[in-house]
């Protein structure tokens, strides 16, 4: 049995990705039950194409910018995978990093220093000294402390650093709460007057080079508004350095947060609350985003007779989710099953056709010791059976992980519907069959971890030509004591 795509193709499916053929699931014109017998299950898929297509997305809003040049700094911490780095700079874009480590990562793949910036709140000083030997485009700054450090580094060494300062702009958007990064609750960033304090001190400095400020609004934002607000803050505090002190900044970085569209599929979300499943179904353009922005900041820069002020201005994005998120898949299989009594009503208003007296359980050997989001903020990835795609997902079910925790499921166990409780497959799913979970490429494969003595799986790329590169081997029994000393 095949399946045309474009006569009758379901709602998560994306051509030349993510298709049907003889009824199982093909991930780049690979077909995913071959990749399980192969490298083994569970398994990470990632798509080059994807990739690329997601960069040059985010590399077209430069035209809404109207002319100001436009450095999209790929957030390393949603995946820091060395294929994954190497496709994201081959697709063009620069990197954003967020530790010695993700810095030696970046140099090691190839980037250029003048393609790196380097944020956290925490750096250490061999962190500050491994940046400016580098000659890395800009240090970002989360303190006054920070920027006393970097000088201190600085002088040491007898070589400037460039810096950004990080402004936490009490801007509030309608993510989750721990996704909030640029409120005053949050720990990141500096208060304007700390802004304005560093550029009094370190303005003429020739070992602090104050090149930037910075913001970042949170991952996954919903709207557009937000942005607007925040390239206007950023623009504000600009003109504002430059009237105090007649520094002319070279750049405004408005950070992440362009969101990923994790409902294509919303069959499963019916029983969420309304602002549940309209942050998971988020879907702005990038350069509509900043065309609406840049409309607000030139408005602001006639009035205040500052257009002089974005003459030559780059403008720095740090997308991470939206480049890395949907091209991303995790295979899983079955391995246990098992009914229990019906207990909860709710079962008839999700899903209206199913006639089940009992909770039927799929035990799978993905848990959230790889799929953190699913348990730290209740996040929701679509599912469906890979090995039988193209037949009707109407069936409920209910889903867990391997490891011995009862919080490795994947519904809330606590009852506040962040979650759906049950997830609809086709009849009679059972033992041995593979299942696909989507939008996995951000915060999952970088915040696995070998709990409960579990080796870590393998991941491969899909490249353009159709290729499968293995890009992270299996871990073994060996893998996991292989740091320990006793």
């Amino acid at each position: 049995m095949s399946q045309d795509l474009n006569a009758n193709r379901p709602p998560w499916a994306i051509p030349g990705f993510l298709e049907i053929k003889n009824n199982r699931l093909a991930i780049g014109g690979v077909d995913a039950l071959e990749l399980v017998s192969t490298y083994q299950s569970p398994l990470y898929v990632f798509s080059e194409q994807r990739i690329r297509h997601n960069v040059e997305r985010l590399k077209r809003a430069e035209t809404a910018l109207g002319g100001l040049p436009l450095k999209v700094c790929y957030a390393a911490k949603a995946n820091s995978n060395m294929a994954i780095l190497r496709a994201v700079k081959e697709a063009g874009a620069d990197i954003e990093t967020n530790s010695g480590g993700e810095l030696f990562k970046a140099l090691k793949i190839g980037f250029r220093p003048e393609q790196i910036i380097f944020n956290g709140t925490s750096k250490t000083e061999d962190e500050h000294a491994d940046a400016i030997r580098a000659g890395i485009y800009a240090i970002q700054a989360d303190s006054v402390f920070e920027v006393e450090q970097i000088e201190k580094v600085a002088l040491r060494l007898n070589k400037p650093a460039n810096v950004s300062l990080r402004l936490v702009p009490e801007i509030e958007t309608d993510t989750m709460h721990g996704l909030q990064t640029a409120m005053l609750t949050s720990k990141f960033g500096m208060l304007s007057d700390e802004v304005f304090e560093c550029f009094r001190r370190f303005g003429k400095s020739e070992l602090v080079r104050l090149r930037g400020i910075h913001l970042h609004l949170g991952s996954q934002t919903p709207d557009a508004a937000p942005f607007a607000e925040a390239f206007l803050k950023l623009f504000k505090v600009l003109k504002e350095i430059y009237d105090e002190t007649g520094i002319r900044l070279e750049h405004l970085n408005l950070g992440g947060g362009f969101p990923t569209n994790y409902a294509l599929d919303a069959a499963n979300l019916s029983g969420l609350p309304a602002e549940r499943q309209y942050l998971f179904a988020a879907d702005l353009e990038p350069a509509e985003v900043l065309t609406a922005a840049i409309r607000v900041v030139k408005g602001a820069a006639e009035r205040s007779d500052a257009l002089h002020l974005l003459e030559n201005l780059a403008i720095l994005l740090e997308p991470g989710r939206s480049v890395i998120a949907d091209a991303g898949v995790l295979l899983t299989t079955i391995r246990n099953v098992k009914s229990r009594p019906l207990m909860q009503t709710e079962l008839e208003i999700q899903n209206p056709k199913s006639k089940i007296q009992n909770d039927e359980w799929l035990l799978t050997d993905a848990g959230y010791n790889l799929l953190l989001s699913m348990n730290n903020y209740k996040w929701y990835y679509h599912l469906i059976s890979a090995s039988r795609a193209a037949e009707k997902h109407e069936t409920a079910y209910k889903l867990a992980g391997p490891l011995c925790d009862g919080g490795d499921v994947y519904f809330d166990i606590e009852g506040t519907r962040r979650l759906p409780d049950y997830r609809l497959l086709p009849e009679n799913v059972g033992p041995s069959e593979v299942l696909a979970l989507f939008n996995i490429g951000a915060y999952s494969y970088a915040q696995m971890f070998p709990y409960n003595g579990r080796p870590l799986p393998a991941a491969v790329l899909i490249r353009e030509n159709g290729a499968v590169e293995l890009i992270r081997k299996a871990d073994t029994y060996e893998t996991l004591i292989e740091s320990d000393i006793w």
